[in-house]
């Protein structure tokens, strides 16, 4: 037996809302795996530990959204700084949109993506595939081709199909097939070149508006052909208050749908903009406070499944440019962890004499591992005997500031550049490997 295989982690308070489990106890690695907790198994010798005293010791997060910018982008990031990123955010599985250069719509590009980021030995990346050829919007791909090649789903990225003949056939294949197909949703046309929520602070500063009706038309097709051909959709990113009640509604229809939030969409609304700040520009565009508001309470109540990083590396060329002008995007990795938890301790209150309810920090924490592993169609963000041994451990209590030189991304470009957030990871541990351990 390899004791160096043997990774104990313990007197954390080890969270594992797939389980239920949210206690000070201990877990135990061998070969890989989640061996146990509580108990040492038999013939248990640790070959290394973690002392998580004070910590908490949770499942690998799972982001819905990194963009890696490889291939064809690598002066905006490369895969070495992205993993990095990835591990110092606590992030060990990661799914990226198939907008690369060129864009994923070819298994042999697929195979490549997944070969380079295996041998960093970090977070495991599942692409999705294109849904149209060069994500034009005309041709399908090969979707059984881009599966076997390892994609767990297939999408437009930010391009819209303008003929919805063309997404009908793709969702009566995808259902064939069991397939899933995520959609950002929005107009083809309403809002296109926009740069801003449509309301009056946009009109203020002169800056084209996207109205919500963007997002609400395009919800409306996407729920018509579920309808008609029974695939399941996983919206993404999801903005306005109209949109989430439309949710709830095919939801509550028993509609296969689910649907996720990028995590600066929880916090941020169209005022933080500012004067200008470049910084401030992504897609879609931060909304009204009421939108903001109805955000968080989705969460809550479960309209919304799970939250995202929306990673999207900018560099400075693309960034440091009048509003208009820049590029839309936010690094988002490093501060998924911090900006969940801070939902959750916004939002503590809220749990308040709720039947059953969970801590506040096991709700965050469920939108980042469980509950978007379960979108995914993924094994990972659980910690039950057997599991693979992706963990977790921070700090709750720890507040860092958000800082350029504190990301490891190359993409130093965020809204929350300035904030002092709380939560920060100590270690990351990849497949019973430790692969990041932060420096005292």
């Amino acid at each position: 037996m390899n004791v160096n295989n043997h990774l104990h982690i313990k007197n954390g308070r080890l969270i594992d809302p797939a389980n239920g489990i949210d206690a000070v106890t201990d877990l135990f690695i061998v070969d890989g795996k989640v061996a146990s907790t509580g108990t040492a198994p038999a013939g248990f010798n640790a070959g290394n530990s973690i002392d998580a005293t004070g910590l908490v010791v949770a499942p690998g997060l799972v982001d819905l959204s990194a963009r890696l910018r490889e291939p064809g982008y690598e002066y905006k990031a490369t895969l070495k700084s992205e993993m990095q990123a990835a591990m110092q955010g606590g992030v060990t599985s990661l799914i990226c949109p198939p907008d690369t250069d060129p864009v994923l719509d070819e298994p042999g590009l697929v195979e490549m993506l997944k070969y380079r980021a295996g041998k960093l030995q970090q977070a495991h990346v599942h692409p999705l595939g294109a849904l149209t050829m060069g994500l034009k919007g005309k041709a399908l791909t090969e979707m059984m081709e881009l599966t076997e090649a390892g994609c767990i789903g297939f999408s437009q990225a930010e391009e819209v199909i303008e003929d919805t003949t063309v997404l009908l056939r793709a969702l009566q294949y995808a259902k064939t097939f069991g397939f899933t197909v995520w959609v950002r949703p929005q107009d083809a046309h309403i809002g296109r070149g926009g740069i801003a929520h449509s309301g009056p602070l946009a009109s203020r500063l002169g800056l084209a508006g996207v109205p919500v009706m963007s997002e609400t038309i395009a919800l409306h097709t996407v729920f018509e052909l579920v309808r008609a051909t029974g695939a399941r959709v996983h919206l993404c990113r999801m903005s306005s208050a109209a949109g989430l009640e439309l949710v709830k509604a095919a939801k509550k229809e028993g509609l296969p749908v689910t649907c996720d939030v990028a995590v600066h969409h929880v916090h941020m609304t169209d005022a933080d903009i500012g004067f200008f700040d470049s910084n401030a520009r992504v897609t879609p565009p931060f909304r009204s406070q009421r939108d903001r508001d109805a955000i968080r309470a989705a969460l809550y109540d479960g309209t919304i499944d799970a939250i995202c990083s929306d990673h999207t590396p900018v560099d400075d060329d693309e960034k440091l440019l009048p509003f208009g002008e820049a590029s839309p995007g936010a690094t988002g990795l490093e501060l998924l962890l911090s900006l969940a938890i801070k939902w959750a301790d916004d939002y503590a209150g809220m749990q308040h004499g709720a039947a059953g309810s969970s801590s506040p920090l096991s709700r965050a924490i469920a939108k980042i591992t469980t509950d978007a592993a379960r979108i995914a169609g993924l094994t990972v963000g659980q910690l039950a005997p057997g599991a693979a041994a992706d963990v977790v451990v921070f700090d709750p209590a720890a507040r860092w500031t958000v800082e350029a030189s504190a990301l490891a991304s190359q993409g130093k470009h965020t809204p929350f550049l300035g904030y002092e957030l709380a939560g920060q990871v100590k270690a990351t541990i990849v497949g019973g490997r430790i692969a990041f351990q932060r420096q005292v």
